[in-house]
């Protein structure tokens, strides 16, 4: 299997040169860390605004349906942007100041070169994703995945849910075909035939059995998770402390819209997956049935070892190079989303 072409397919090969030497540089001068570490600000303070990604407008919305006090800094862009490769580049390009991934996204930009630090943590304990055959297929377990082309994001939390799926079923990487994607090319991928396996997101399988069940497409659910659902930001954003202090602030705002969409799921199935994603209330219905109960852990050392053991696993494969992923987290807002929640959404 040829491992190295994914690096240039999915990163660019300026990307994959950059990414080499395995080490984070992007914009993190010396004094640029060395102002990450400085204590957060109490208050925000007057004119700061930040770029926050909010992927097909779900944040603001149930930020509304939430009727949650006003932020105390202008958000200047809500930016309609989800897939970590996308994020990553707007990071690059200083188009956005704060984003909501999984926990592969802060791995791949670290292996590119870019500095950036994970800021909150929501534990995930329930798949998000299932993976869906192309029609007509006769695959119907993980271990049926053995010589077929399975699509694969290096990037993405996706990718990272295939790799833990095929060592749970002991197949090998040079036991299946990867072919590299990215998560918004798959269900094309599958509808086409290029593919024989995709991992869905459990909001997008409905509407594909619905279209392509009776053709003979099916799913195969399993037990793995991407237990990471997590706030980040690029160091140099960090390190300024006005926008840091903005960041501290968002982050209990963040943590109660997901305790109120949890707790409203009739609500936002009908105002997001019906009104906005053109979902029946069935399809919404079961979709929410599906949703995680929020966890904001007071302490990261769950989420820390299970970061390094997916660095590890795609270390193991050839994908990045082996390092510690502490570096990876700005300690300064660990207690924040906790305490921003009653006590049977912490962790």
């Amino acid at each position: 299997m040829h491992r190295r072409v994914f690096l240039t397919s999915l990163l660019g090969a300026s990307a994959a040169a950059a990414g080499l030497s395995g080490c984070a540089k992007g914009d993190a001068s010396a004094d640029t860390r060395a102002a990450a570490t400085k204590p957060l600000a109490d208050k925000v303070p007057a004119g700061t605004s930040l770029k926050i990604a909010s992927y097909q407008n779900a944040q603001q919305l149930q930020f509304r349906l939430a009727k949650l006090p006003a932020l105390p800094f202008a958000v200047s862009d809500w930016v309609n942007l989800g897939a970590g490769p996308d994020i990553i580049n707007a990071f690059r390009a200083k188009s956005l100041d704060l984003a909501n991934n999984a926990g592969i996204p802060p791995i791949q930009a670290h292996y590119q070169g870019f500095d950036a630090k994970i800021v909150a943590i929501d534990i995930t304990r329930k798949p998000n994703y299932v993976f869906a055959t192309k029609p007509g297929s006769d695959i119907r377990s993980v271990q049926d995945f053995k010589g077929r082309k399975l699509a694969f994001s290096q990037g993405q939390a996706q990718g990272v849910v295939l790799l833990r799926a095929l060592k749970k079923a002991g197949l090998k990487y040079d036991e299946v075909e990867l072919v590299p994607l990215t998560s918004n090319q798959f269900l094309t991928a599958l509808q086409s035939g290029q593919v024989d396996v995709a991992p869905l997101g459990n909001s997008q399988a409905p509407a594909y059995l619905k279209q392509y069940g009776a053709k003979g497409a099916r799913t195969v659910a399993t037990d793995v998770v991407d237990l990471l659902n997590l706030l980040w930001a690029p160091q140099s954003v960090l390190a300024d402390p006005a926008k840091a202090a903005a960041v501290a602030a968002y982050i209990p705002q963040w943590a109660k819209g997901q305790v109120w969409q949890y707790e409203h799921p009739d609500v936002w199935n009908e105002e997001f997956y019906v009104r906005t994603q053109n979902l029946t209330p069935g399809q919404a219905k079961s979709i929410s049935a599906l949703a995680n109960k929020p966890l904001f852990p007071p302490r990261w050392d769950e989420a820390i070892a299970w970061e390094q053991e997916t660095a590890d696993l795609l270390a193991e494969g050839g994908f990045v190079k082996k390092f510690d992923v502490s570096s990876l987290f700005d300690h300064r807002f660990e207690p924040l989303a906790a305490r921003a929640v009653p006590a049977e959404y912490r962790k």
